[in-house]
């Protein structure tokens, strides 16, 4: 099969039992594999689970800028280095783009599909440049001062998770790795591929998520073709954090699911996670 020309291969982790279906998880800006411990155990029992990490996140060198498609190319390079022909993918935001890039142009690896809080085009590109070059010049003390608001709902923003991963961005990002993930998404823009997605797709959007909001979910899902919309209360942009019962039963209904199915939507499990006097 005809291949991109492939970059360095990201950071990675495995973990699961050799020889079951392979998952690759895509992570989010500004935050490291780690993102998807919340559901790692559970996935590992049932898939060889792939992880890797962005440019300047975790264990992956920084760059100076890159692309979706660079990113993908990484990701095929890493799957290649394992013996991976063909596997299911998961990502969150930009993770998930580059899941959306390959299923696009390589159908051919991708066996099924799950977007949570992406989109096929994340804003005015501009901004996106703004903050790349804001991060460049002032590091990422400014992002990290708003980034609370954009990743969890109120009530869940002083929670042990979420202050664990605001303090890996704060301490952990390279801000030259975080700028050049910036700069991947001022220049993605997959609208008017989406139809061109062939594998079962599962779309999960935050219902109060500032960062893709639910109609960035729905164009997603009126695009790819029989793809399903799970749309989870109580979520902001990391619903994989904030409801990591709800984000797994979607996972382990959608992956499993027979290749012609229709794609699963599980119902939205109860939020596990209450705030001293926040009501239900």
């Amino acid at each position: 099969m005809t291949r991109p020309p492939a970059g360095p291969p990201p950071h990675r982790t495995l973990d699961g039992p050799d020889g079951a279906p392979p998952l690759v998880l895509g992570p989010s800006l500004g935050t490291e594999l780690s993102v998807w411990d919340p559901q790692l155990a559970a996935l590992a029992e049932q898939f060889r689970v792939v992880r890797w990490d962005l440019p300047g996140h975790g264990g992956t060198p920084s760059v100076a800028t890159t692309t979706v498609p660079a990113l993908a190319r990484g990701v095929l390079a890493l799957a290649d280095g394992l013996g991976i022909d063909r596997f299911s993918y998961a990502g969150i935001s930009l993770g998930g783009a580059v899941g959306a890039w390959l299923a696009v142009h390589h159908p051919e690896r991708i066996a099924s599909l799950v977007l949570i809080c992406s989109s096929a085009r994340f804003g005015d590109p501009e901004a996106w440049h703004e903050r790349a070059a804001l991060v460049r010049t002032s590091g990422l003390g400014p992002v990290a001062d708003t980034a609370a608001d954009r990743w969890f709902t109120p009530a869940f923003a002083a929670s042990p998770p979420a202050t664990r991963l605001l303090a890996t961005l704060r301490q952990r990002i390279a801000p030259a790795g975080y700028a050049a993930c910036c700069d991947a998404l001022a220049g993605y823009d997959l609208r008017g591929d989406l139809a061109r997605i062939t594998a079962p797709t599962l779309v999960v959007a935050g219902r109060t998520d500032p960062a893709t909001p639910p109609p960035h979910a729905r164009e997603l899902v009126d695009g790819i073709p029989g793809a399903g919309l799970l749309e989870l209360p109580g979520a902001a942009h990391l619903a994989g954090v904030e409801r990591p019962a709800a984000v797994l039963a979607a996972l382990l209904g959608h992956l499993a699911a027979p290749p012609d199915a229709p794609a699963a939507v599980p119902a939205p499990a109860p939020v596990p996670y209450r705030s001293e006097g926040t009501a239900p």
